[in-house]
């Protein structure tokens, strides 16, 4: 059977996906295991390897919200949560979107405070294998092995979030972006510290947070806006989502239908749709006509789970109907 979200069962393609992307979280997982652990040994006193360290910490809780909320939008939905648990997606996105951005603001104050007072970090030696070794070698080495990882896993879980329309897998492959460029970052600033230029490291973990608070933000800002019902939008919020046109554009090419508009709530993976049509004058539908018209738009796309169509005399405002103020306006 395929994995289903709530009563949508996934297209094959769609579960083929799904099921690939929960691999991945648990590979992620696996990886960011080993690189907290690696980098947690080395850091020494590195502003910018302990930003480092805290972000790849950050980096857990997008797969861990991931792989909790395909659990949760599995069960069905019940008299106590009638519209499923697809909104679980969203508070999986604002979790992690605050988590990040309160984070973020945290380190770049600590930085920003150890940058104005000019602390100069110490980066000692270690003995390995009986040599001794600058332990800047060290930190620089851990952090070159945590990058290729986190830009093969980005760019498969971008094609992947696309795919699956979740935002939850998109904010993840962008943490993964985040990621490599912080171990970049780290090495910068270590580096810097070892030709006497203290200030590298403190900028380099500046840099760093900077990066987790933008992130943090711009996932903040996105969930909230899809828990206050805005325009459903695309996996990475670039554009309005086509689904709300095509199901217009469907509704408008019945025989019976003079002009429709439609109200599109993102769930989470799927959409809630509220459709309404003007008929034709003297030419109103059929109970057989709105469940065809209703089975028609869920057809359109595997996303449409839940339609209801609303025969109306006037469209309103907020989905492309007159302005009624004006109109009386014009009248008088």
């Amino acid at each position: 059977m395929n994995p289903r979200f709530g009563r949508t069962e996934l297209p094959e393609r769609q579960a083929k996906a799904l099921r690939k992307a929960i691999r991945f979280e648990w590979c992620t997982l696996a990886f960011l295991a080993v690189a907290i652990t690696m980098v947690y040994l080395v850091m020494g006193s590195s502003q910018a390897m302990k930003a480092a360290w805290i972000e790849d910490l950050l980096s857990l809780a997008p797969p861990i919200a991931f792989l909790l909320a395909v659990r949760l939008v599995n069960k069905t939905p019940n008299q106590k949560y009638p519209y499923g648990y697809h909104r679980s997606v969203g508070v999986a996105h604002l979790v992690a979107g605050v988590a990040l951005f309160t984070m973020g603001a945290f380190l770049i104050y600590d930085s920003a405070t150890g940058l104005i007072t000019a602390e100069h970090p110490p980066i000692g030696s270690v003995v390995l294998f009986g040599q001794t070794v600058w332990l800047g070698w060290l930190m620089m080495g851990a952090m070159a092995l945590t990058i290729p990882l986190p830009i093969y896993f980005g760019r498969v879980k971008m094609r992947l979030a696309e795919e699956l329309h979740d935002k939850v897998l998109y904010a993840d492959a962008d943490m993964n972006k985040a990621d490599w460029m912080t171990a970049a970052g780290s090495i910068v600033g270590v580096a810097g510290i070892g030709l006497g230029l203290w200030w590298t490291d403190a900028a380099a973990a500046l840099f760093i947070a900077a990066s987790i608070l933008s992130d943090g933000f711009k996932n903040m800002k996105a969930a909230i806006t899809d828990l206050m019902d805005t325009r459903a939008t695309t996996f990475d919020d670039g554009r309005p989502h086509p689904d709300a046109a095509k199901v217009d554009a469907y509704l408008e090419s019945l025989p019976w239908v003079a002009r429709a508009g439609s109200r599109v709530r993102d769930q989470g993976h799927v959409f809630h749709v509220e459709a309404f049509v003007v008929p034709h004058r003297g030419m109103m539908p059929t109970l057989t006509d709105l469940l065809d018209a209703r089975d028609g738009c869920i057809d359109l796309d595997w996303k449409v789970q839940d339609i209801v169509l609303v025969p109306i005399d006037e469209l309103p405002e907020e989905v492309g109907g007159p302005d009624r103020s004006r109109q009386s306006e014009r009248n008088r």
